[in-house]
């Protein structure tokens, strides 16, 4: 390991995913693709065997009952072509559609929707001679190699032993007419496709899980990456601390300059607080003029009660009103007649402290 380098030890932030992701990373394994394919190709001309038997029949005989004239009626070549091209198109629409259908949904199972133009964009290293020759003694080039000897190894195995074990009807099929060769013969080949399918399957599956862990290895980050990550999709921890010491800044700051002219502090009692204005004639409905939490809630009490402000102690209109009113706003109607009661109750207790100030 290089001086200085770090082991990488930790899991892929999601916005480093997010990056590979874009970059055309991800975890695929193009076997399982193929050998889902070719499940669904087997499935598919067992389940479809008799009608292209049939369609061939008509096909062929109409073929061989013309093809004898063709010298006669010399026209008749187009219509020959024209209904070749025909059956030909009839009898592989369905593979094609079915390949389609299934290699779209292996690799949206995969990846996902995934679109990365980056990964369209010629490399540089790609020419390098030296980079193909790493590629080619690679690790992956390796696993690649085992896997081909593996597929070479599992066809031969299965069809070695499907051949062993149905030889006696396979001698026998040139006892068979025309129409039980063929129903044989592929009946034969669509079990050496079966069980090499899902011989296939389970190699691919195999391939997917080192596929996936390959992928997740190389994505592996040290601290120190994870650190600088942070840094940047959250933020400096320094950064963020000042940013927070600003803002309890100018939250005392309003505190201090807008709580000594307030009409009255809604309390929690102990966790919020908040002050509103208001003056009757001059404004429509009370406004928010300072609000906190924790510290701020004990400083906007203290400060009120040393400029004579009413505290007053109402759960219900504090927690509303802290949560969704912005400092400087009008408060709701939904609180109007809470906030009402409120200001009703201030009002009688200014009334009775300037009845007691002017009772000698």
């Amino acid at each position: 390991m290089a001086a200085g380098a770090q082991e990488k030890t930790e899991k892929a932030t999601p916005r480093r995913i997010k990056e590979a992701r874009r970059k055309g990373q991800v975890a695929r394994s193009t076997d399982l693709t193929g050998a889902l394919c070719l499940l669904a190709m087997v499935a598919l001309f067992y389940a479809i065997n008799d009608q292209l038997i049939y369609d061939l029949r008509v096909y062929l005989t109409g073929y061989f009952s013309q093809v004898g004239h063709l010298h006669i009626f010399e026209s008749r070549q187009a219509v020959l072509l024209n209904n070749a091209a025909s059956i030909y198109l009839k009898l592989i629409a369905p593979f094609l559609g079915t390949a389609f259908i299934v290699v779209v949904a292996a690799n949206l199972v995969q990846v996902g929707f995934l679109f990365a133009s980056e990964s369209l964009k010629p490399k540089v290293e790609t020419l390098n001679p030296m980079s193909g020759l790493q590629r080619m003694f690679s690790t992956r080039s390796a696993v690649e190699l085992i896997k081909s000897i593996l597929k070479l190894a599992m066809i031969s195995g299965v069809t070695y032993l499907l051949i062993k074990g149905n030889l006696d009807e396979l001698l026998l099929v040139f006892s068979l007419p025309p129409e039980g060769i063929y129903r044989t013969i592929v009946a034969f080949i669509l079990k050496v496709a079966w069980w090499g399918a899902l011989a296939y399957l389970v190699l691919a599956l195999c391939d997917y899980m080192y596929q996936r862990y390959e992928y997740d290895k190389s994505l592996k980050m040290d601290k120190h990456e994870v650190k600088e990550e942070f840094k940047q999709s959250e933020g400096d921890p320094l950064v963020k601390s000042r940013q927070r010491e600003m803002r309890h800044s100018m939250s005392l700051n309003n505190i201090i300059s807008e709580v000594p002219q307030a009409t009255v502090v809604i309390t929690n009692p102990t966790h919020l607080a908040v002050a509103l204005l208001y003056k009757q004639g001059e404004m429509s409905a009370p406004r928010l003029v300072a609000k906190g939490a924790g510290w701020l809630a004990e400083k906007i009490k203290e400060i009120a009660r040393l400029n004579g402000v009413p505290v007053i102690e109402n759960k219900e209109v504090a927690r509303f009103l802290f949560q969704n009113v912005d400092v400087g706003r009008e408060i709701p109607l939904e609180v109007y007649q809470a906030v009402a009661q409120v200001l009703a109750l201030v009002y009688r207790l200014k009334a009775k402290e300037n009845y007691k100030k002017t009772d000698w």
